[in-house]
């Protein structure tokens, strides 16, 4: 039987977004020294920065050229962090920390929901481009698939462990990332079958705009994690997460 390509679309976004719990309940069940989870996060940055380069931005200009990606690039850049800076008044500037940094809701009234948009903030981008890689040849790019979903247990991981320390319910944590996956899902969809009709112009400009988000969010929350504690060895540990990715890319491709 074959399923209609928004379906399949959401599912690849969904079982992307999974990651976030699997890392979630590998953060809150086993402890995981603080070390060990900056070394992962270093490794997820560099696969992320590798897919964003040789997937996302490559696929936006081969479809649209310089101008609709480069808009699409500063353009995204500038929503994340302009939406990042106003969550970050409200307590979410920690969310993917694993230390003491993140407040809990006597330090910082409101701040478990501005934590919940944050890391909602995080993924969307991410999984708009599962749905928008359907669209180059009606299947889906395997190779962003699998970078976001290893990039994303990392993020699921430490943020899970610093909402632990932050005295946050395993209720609390576990239904963020439940929903996230599955607004994930949605996402994906939702990239597929709302942009397909359009030009390749504005479908390369999208790509960009995800691509320039998931820059941005890495410089500001997931590369700080990853350097604040195994700086001797971050940059190393993400160049192999950077190669990993960009072997994928070529057999991918």
């Amino acid at each position: 039987m074959n399923l209609p390509l928004w379906l399949i679309a959401g599912w690849w976004g969904f079982f992307a977004g999974a990651a976030l719990i699997v890392g979630a309940a590998a953060g809150y069940l086993v402890h995981i020294p603080q070390r060990y989870i900056a070394a992962i996060m270093a490794f997820g940055s560099g696969v992320l920065i590798s897919a964003l380069s040789f997937d996302l931005m490559d696929e936006a200009y081969k479809r649209g050229g310089f101008d609709s990606t480069a808009i699409g690039f500063v353009g995204g850049a500038a929503i994340y962090t302009a939406a990042n800076w106003y969550l970050d008044q409200r307590g979410a500037k920690h969310r993917k920390r694993s230390g003491e940094q993140q407040p809990n809701e006597k330090q910082n009234p409101g701040s478990g929901l501005a934590i919940a948009v944050g890391a909602l903030l995080d993924g969307i981008p991410e999984s708009i481009v599962i749905g928008l890689s359907l669209l180059a040849g009606g299947a889906v790019s395997f190779v962003a698939v699998i970078a976001i979903f290893l990039s994303n247990i990392p993020e699921g991981l430490s943020s899970a462990v610093g909402m632990k320390k932050a005295g946050r319910s395993a209720s609390y944590i576990f239904g963020v990332w439940i929903a996230i996956a599955v607004i994930s899902g949605i996402a994906s969809l939702l990239g597929y079958a709302v942009f397909r009709n359009f030009s390749a112009d504005v479908i390369a400009g999208t790509t960009a705009v995800a691509a320039g988000a998931i820059l941005a969010m890495l410089a500001d929350t997931m590369i700080p994690e990853a350097f604040e504690t195994a700086h001797e060895f971050a940059g190393f540990i993400t160049v192999v997460g950077f190669l990993c990715a960009f072997v994928l890319t070529k057999l991918g491709g």
